[in-house]
């Protein structure tokens, strides 16, 4: 009988052993698997991170369009005649400054569009916020012409500073100082200015 139960005893035990190994070598295999189906995650999802990326740089959202109004014969007078002019903005007033640098620059060759602004005049500053537009230009701005040049001017800054909201006010200073008065024929200005004001005040 002892030896009955010593053996019992034995084979429980050998039994204990077995199981204890087949559950440590499933769990290895479990752990192994576990962490050969999880490798390729990284690179995955790292994959997802990357695509949606590259849209964004684009940002086609941003895209607004600005108009620059350049002056062409009409009649015996001159008109304004506004030129759609695309930029990717991203920071605050960026479209309308770059309206304003294609303004500055001139029209292209070839075109029937003109410009009584002299090629001298730069952009010292542009601030729009709470329906006000606030144009800075160099003092080239004020050189040579008469009357006809000085509104015709006026009118391409009043109308491309008002081309994102067309019933702004806007607000010209030369040097950082408001514009009353322009040219040698003493034109002068009533600020702010708007499209309806220059309408009816200074017609081309």
């Amino acid at each position: 009988m002892k030896d009955q139960q010593g053996s019992n005893r034995i084979s429980s035990g050998v039994i204990a052993a077995v199981s204890a190994a087949v559950v440590a070598v499933g769990g290895g295999v479990a752990l192994f698997t576990s962490h050969s189906s999880n490798t390729p995650t990284p690179s995955n999802s790292s994959a997802r991170i990357v695509q949606p990326a590259q849209p964004s740089t684009k940002q086609p959202g941003n895209e607004q369009t600005a108009n620059v109004y350049w002056l062409t014969p009409k009649d015996k007078n001159v008109a304004l005649v506004p030129q759609p002019v695309k930029v990717a903005s991203v920071q605050p007033n960026q479209a309308l400054e770059a309206a304003f640098q294609t303004l500055l620059a001139g029209p292209k060759a070839g075109t029937d569009s003109t410009t009584t602004i002299p090629k001298a005049t730069k952009l010292l500053g542009l601030k729009a916020e709470n329906d006000e537009v606030h144009v800075n230009l160099s003092e080239d701005f004020t050189s040579g012409g008469g009357s006809t040049s000085m509104m015709g001017r006026v009118g391409q800054v009043v109308y491309t500073a008002t081309t994102l909201n067309p019933k702004a006010k806007v607000y010209i200073d030369v040097n950082g100082k408001p514009l009353d008065v322009l040219g040698g024929e003493g034109v002068e200005l009533q600020q702010p200015l708007t499209r309806e004001q220059f309408q009816k005040d200074y017609p081309l």
